[in-house]
């Protein structure tokens, strides 16, 4: 009966101890996943180009990444500007942004991080649609590649 005792006793006591591992092992998951939908929706973005004329040059600047509050304010932006109601093909593009920023916001939160309230309605007004289009899907595809280079920035607030 000691035995059983002392078993118990030592598995609760060094459970907290054991399981920082496989927090960590989630964090790298987590991130990893959050990469993964970036590279899937970058794809999707170089597909789509491929069925359309090309591309006239643009130039703006992509917002600085800081860490995960940042990175879920930026995607939320993004969000909501793929949210067009002129055209369908960008629901593939708006749909893999959304479940990016939302694993974003869900890892800010874990990770105890201030996360702003999401935007609502649809900021979508353009006199140039054309012109949007071709603006958005190259501010995703800008902001993705920043994102890869500053990956380390998943791992702060």
């Amino acid at each position: 009966m000691r035995i059983l005792l002392a078993l118990l006793y030592v598995s609760l006591v060094g459970a907290p101890g054991g399981s920082s591992l496989p927090a960590n092992d989630s964090f790298r998951n987590t991130i990893q996943s959050i990469l993964n939908i970036g590279q899937i929706t970058l794809f999707h973005i170089k597909k789509l180009r491929t069925k359309l004329p090309a591309a006239p040059q643009m130039e703006f600047s992509t917002p600085s990444i800081d860490g995960l509050t940042s990175i879920s304010r930026d995607l939320q932006i993004l969000d909501n500007e793929l949210q067009n109601p002129v055209t369908d093909l960008l629901s593939q593009i708006q749909a893999d942004v959304s479940s990016m920023e939302g694993r974003v916001r869900l890892f800010a939160l874990t990770m105890g991080c201030p996360v702003q309230a999401r935007p609502r309605g649809h900021p979508w007004a353009s006199l140039f649609p054309d012109s949007h289009f071709y603006l958005i899907l190259e501010k995703v595809q800008r902001y993705l590649d920043t994102i890869f280079l500053n990956k380390d920035k998943l791992k702060v607030c």
